[in-house]
């Protein structure tokens, strides 16, 4: 009776093959597709934890403009209901493949910029409330978190430049096309970064 720890020679015939094309799938870009996918979805969850901190900031910012700034209420308006739209359209990673749903996040994203755009530039019109020390930090949050939204942006745009052309470059296109084939080209942002950044205001305490 055969050893039951035995392998077949069919077995082993092919645990050999593997073993021995297993370099040759690394050095040949196997890898590459599911790697950079990887990457490229991590660098959107940052952009996401951004644009969340960014939405985080907004109550309170609306709140202490209110409180100088109450006649305004068109302004004000804007903000809540562009945070409010922005914050409805999600994108998990696995929907990034999807133009109809990414185009929808952008817009709403770009939309809530343009109101806390017009918001700030009402701000220029209350140097009481410029010179509101939570609104001061307020407004050095929202500056700092809209870089970081553009650093993360940038890294997500190169994530994905690097993923679609892995599916389109040899040796990773052959990947693509016998391997992982329901890879799918991922959406990039289209609105320009100049067009996502909040105007510079000076919140001196000058009048």
């Amino acid at each position: 009776m055969p050893n039951s720890l035995t392998l077949a020679p069919k077995t082993f015939r092919i645990l050999l093959l593997l073993f021995l094309t297993l370099p040759f799938l690394s050095a040949c870009g196997f890898n590459t597709i599911p790697t950079r996918e990887e990457q490229a979805k991590a660098a959107w969850s940052e952009v996401l934890n951004q644009y969340q901190r960014r939405a985080d900031l907004i109550p309170n910012l609306v709140e202490t403009v209110k409180g100088y700034a109450s006649h305004e209420r068109e302004v004000l308006e804007s903000v809540v209901e562009a945070r409010a739209k922005a914050t409805q359209v999600q994108v998990s990673p696995e929907m990034l493949t999807d133009p109809e749903a990414f185009r929808a996040f952008q817009e709403s994203q770009a939309q809530l910029t343009g109101a806390l755009s017009r918001l700030l530039a009402v701000v220029e019109n209350y140097p009481d409330l410029k010179a509101n020390q939570n609104f001061l930090a307020l407004q050095a949050q929202l500056e700092g978190t809209e870089n970081r939204i553009a650093v993360a942006r940038r890294g997500y745009i190169e994530a994905v430049r690097l993923y679609n052309t892995s599916l389109r470059t040899l040796p990773s296109l052959l990947w693509a096309k016998f391997w992982f084939t329901d890879a799918q080209p991922m959406q990039s942002f289209t609105i320009s970064e100049e067009n996502m950044q909040l105007p510079k205001v000076d919140f001196g305490n000058g009048g």
